[in-house]
């Protein structure tokens, strides 16, 4: 039995001082990448089939992660609702309303950006059918407009128990926000998810679109009109996913891809007018991640403002983009003021904290990407306060970070299971690191499963293929163990951002329209 942990906490950013020397780590990038090209088009496919790894409820006939199978069949059923589906968040059997919609968001918008790579890719189905089995949940937990039924599981019994999904016997209690039990970020991160999601489905399933959408619209004046954090209203969250940042920039959030899927004057204005008041304007942040969403709505905001319809907003759009160039600066190492820029360690990983620190790297190298291709389109390039950077640069350096991710480290380790000849074997997930259910069905309990899987040595029997884990410290170090939840735990918001990066890099590795371009 282990102590619960509050492994999903995201607490204040604690700098680790790793040294490192720009020069070396540039070597280092140039000779590894030389050395070993990656295959983005393998890591592309492995990634969408991480989530069928994590899904909840009843698995289809297409089903392609076999040694899954249905699990939590009666979720809601205490309650009279049908909360059956949606994802596991992580290695738990918890399902968490706000990073899971943030998950669908950030999978949404790789498809919005990068739609034809990935369908050139052969991988645009198994995306829909990735972020439709999140917003199939999402319709089933709005059971009402000012309801939403934002958690599943209890953290802590289910920390105490290591069990595979199918065995599942913790409590599966559900928790809701309504007008009395306000939760304004929930609400704003699931209204954004199923608006970005709207935008996709648009042409191939309008009839679904159109219901996404009347959702997000509904979920965005519910959070808007009560106001309040959802942790203030669901206790049992606060130890798992506490909700740092408040609920501002998740309206923000919300009402700007509101506005993407509808192109209504309404959310735009909202959008404008609440710039200054909710910190959309104030707040320079070095981190995006399903708590803190000011960053994708600043870069969201840098793209309106090159719109011609968009002038007579301009001076507020500006100031979203002054803070938008300040993430990028900063992960750039190009901020005048060296403790504002992102720590790297010693390999050039981008380094935000101990616990969990791939999944900061990830919407890093997302944003980045994002941006590139906006400047590139608009023919703009970035000023940081140390110097103009180009969209080549910029895309070679998010290239870097992923490229570490695949393998181009100092342990020669690909933090994407399953990706390569060395990627971590034993991932702190119970499903994972049990034998798979249709292999052996006989029940598997509680401390059953600490006793004999848990603390085991060897590899795990089934390959979660497509996770990202935490990845190593800020020392390039990475240890392969399965207690080691801060390193080997795979998130579904670490690997969602890479869904699009990876169609990105693919595109550009079949034009070759980059030279290795590097002074990292």
């Amino acid at each position: 039995m282990v102590k619960k942990m509050n492994h999903h906490q995201n607490t204040p950013r604690f700098a680790c001082h790793c040294t490192f020397l720009l020069f070396s780590a540039a070597l280092f990038a140039i000779s590894t990448t030389a050395a070993h090209p990656f295959d983005y088009a393998d890591a592309l496919t492995k990634s969408l089939l991480y989530f069928e790894s994590q899904r909840s409820g009843r698995l289809p006939y297409n089903q392609r992660v076999t040694w899954r199978d249905h699990s939590a069949l009666t979720d809601g059923l205490e309650q009279g609702v049908d909360l059956v589906g949606g994802y596991y968040d992580a290695g738990d059997h918890v399902k968490f309303g706000l990073p899971m919609a943030f998950t669908v968001t950030m999978l949404s918008w790789s498809i919005i950006q990068f739609h034809d790579e990935i369908a050139i890719a052969g991988e645009l189905e198994h995306a829909l059918e990735a972020i439709k089995w999140g917003t199939d949940y999402f319709i089933k937990a709005h059971t009402s407009p000012n309801v939403l039924w934002a958690e599943v599981g209890d953290g802590d019994t289910d920390h105490y128990c290591w069990q595979r999904p199918e065995d599942m016997t913790t409590s599966r209690q559900a928790y809701k926000i309504d007008q009395n039990n306000p939760g304004s970020d929930l609400a704003g991160e699931t209204a954004a998810a199923m608006a970005a999601a709207s935008i996709v489905f648009k042409k191939t399933n309008p009839h679904y679109s159109v219901l996404l959408l009347h959702h997000a619209q509904e979920l965005f004046e519910f959070g808007d009109k009560y106001r309040g954090k959802y942790d203030g209203s669901i206790a049992v969250v606060k130890s798992y996913y506490a909700s740092v940042s408040g609920y501002m920039d998740e309206l923000l959030w919300a009402a700007v891809w509101l506005y993407e899927a509808t192109d209504k004057e309404e959310y735009l204005t909202y959008f404008v007018d609440n710039a200054a008041s909710f910190g959309g304007i104030g707040w320079a942040i070095s981190e995006f991640s399903w708590d803190v969403k000011y960053a994708g709505v600043q870069i969201m905001a840098s793209k309106l403002l090159e719109k011609g319809k968009h002038k007579q907003h301009a001076h507020i759009l500006k100031q979203y983009r002054s803070k938008a160039e300040y993430y990028l600066c900063s992960c750039l190492n190009k901020n005048n003021d060296t403790t504002t820029n992102v720590d790297r360690t010693p390999g050039g990983l981008l380094y935000i904290r101990q616990w969990n620190n791939m999944q900061y790297v990830t919407t890093a190298a997302f944003l980045l990407t994002i941006y590139s291709d906006f400047l590139q389109d608009s023919n703009l390039k970035l000023h940081c306060p140390t110097g103009t950077v180009d969209h080549e640069e910029i895309l070679s350096f998010a290239k870097s970070q992923v490229d570490y991710i695949l393998g181009s480290n100092p342990m020669n380790m690909s933090y994407l299971v399953g990706y390569g000849s060395k990627y971590p074997t034993r991932v702190h997930h119970r499903g994972a690191s049990i034998v798979s259910y249709r292999e052996n069905k006989g029940f598997i309990g509680c401390t059953q499963g600490y006793d004999h899987w848990y603390s085991r040595a060897e590899a795990n029997p089934n390959v979660l293929v497509g996770a990202v884990v935490g990845g190593p410290d800020c020392e390039d170090d990475f240890g392969d163990q399965r207690d080691d939840f801060m390193q080997t735990e795979a998130c579904t918001y670490n690997t969602a951002p890479l869904v699009g990066v990876f169609a990105r890099l693919l595109k550009l590795e079949g034009n070759n329209e980059l030279e290795l371009v590097s002074s990292y």
